[in-house]
């Protein structure tokens, strides 16, 4: 039962009941009402100012661990810019300059991607910017490593020839020092032992007696080992590739046959005085793209500098050739 209110009236000198309008109730209403709001209002916009939900506390250590990812994986970014950029620094000055390949341009190694716009899907988010700088630096890596890896691949390709290269040069003597009786006559002018009159001689002149082993000089196969070529007698001919050819010539017997592959320090034959000689000796000559050139520039594969300055002192002599 609701409270019944009066009010004295001085006029009447009684009490009178104080009677509420229906206007005046709902203005009390609806001032309650709104004040009510606003608190309500006002509570709840302090309380999500000031203090966080449990999601909202869990949504911020999410965000704050995913910041802390993307910063380690920064980091790691750069360790790995550091040492993929060493590694371009050693391809360029060693690796490619060791086998006379050209370098690669920086500017390749540094190309980026044209055309579309790549992280399109990624922008309109609170941390577009980190997500799109780190995939841009991701992806330059992955362009550099892919650029690297190539050139990697064509080094190991240029090593491999390197190495068939240097395996199939010419660089030994053909017949061992143990087994020399003298070197007789060096590439140049000299004394044609039959006509007495001077003519170039193309070759290098090895005395050795009769049965003397002869090495081939480098790796290759033998393209002859006839005695049909004039003056030459019995001799062997081994194609090593690379434009180099080497000959072996006035042979006592053949220890190869035609075709067949030959590695250097192979026994190809032996020591003899077949065709236009004058005594047993080994004469050897090599060719470079269809030119005979000296072979005194060869055999730094089994010479010591001291056996070799001999060699050159003793191959420079004028003297009379042995064919």
């Amino acid at each position: 039962m609701s409270k019944v209110k009066y009010y004295y009236d001085p006029e009447t000198l009684s009490y009178r009941k104080i009677e509420r309008k229906k206007r005046t109730t709902f203005k009390y209403v609806s001032v309650f009402l709104l004040g009510s709001a606003l608190f309500g209002f006002i509570s709840v916009f302090l309380a999500s100012q000031y203090f966080e939900s449990p999601k909202e506390k869990a949504l911020a250590r999410e965000l704050q661990n995913m910041q802390l990812q993307y910063d380690l994986l920064n980091k790691k970014l750069d360790e790995t810019e550091i040492v993929l950029s060493n590694l371009e620094e050693r391809d360029n000055a060693i690796y490619r300059l060791y086998f006379e390949a050209n370098p690669i341009p920086e500017e390749q190694r540094r190309a980026g991607f044209g055309g579309v716009n790549r992280y399109k899907d990624l922008e309109g988010y609170d941390n577009s910017k980190l997500i799109i700088e780190t995939n841009k630096r991701l992806d330059i890596i992955q362009k550099q490593i892919v650029v690297q890896s190539k050139s990697l691949d064509e080094i190991a390709i240029l090593a491999e020839d390197k190495e068939l290269f240097l395996a199939s040069i010419p660089a030994i003597q053909p017949v061992k020092n143990e087994d020399l009786t003298r070197m007789a006559s060096g590439y140049g002018y000299r004394i044609d032992p039959f006509t007495k009159v001077k003519k170039f001689h193309f070759g290098m002149d090895f005395t050795a007696p009769r049965g003397t082993p002869i090495y081939a000089t480098g790796d290759g196969v033998v393209k002859r080992a006839d005695g049909s070529a004039i003056g030459y007698g019995k001799h062997i001919r081994i194609d090593h590739g690379y434009g180099y050819v080497s000959l072996y010539a006035h042979l006592y017997k053949y220890n190869v046959r035609i075709n067949q592959k030959v590695k250097r320090g192979d026994i190809i034959g032996f020591v003899g005085s077949t065709g236009r000689s004058e005594a047993p000796h080994l004469h050897y000559e090599i060719f470079k793209d269809g030119d005979r050139i000296n072979p005194i520039n060869f055999y730094y594969g089994n010479l010591s500098p001291e056996e070799f300055s001999e060699l050159l002192k003793k191959a420079s002599l004028e003297n009379q050739s042995l064919d």
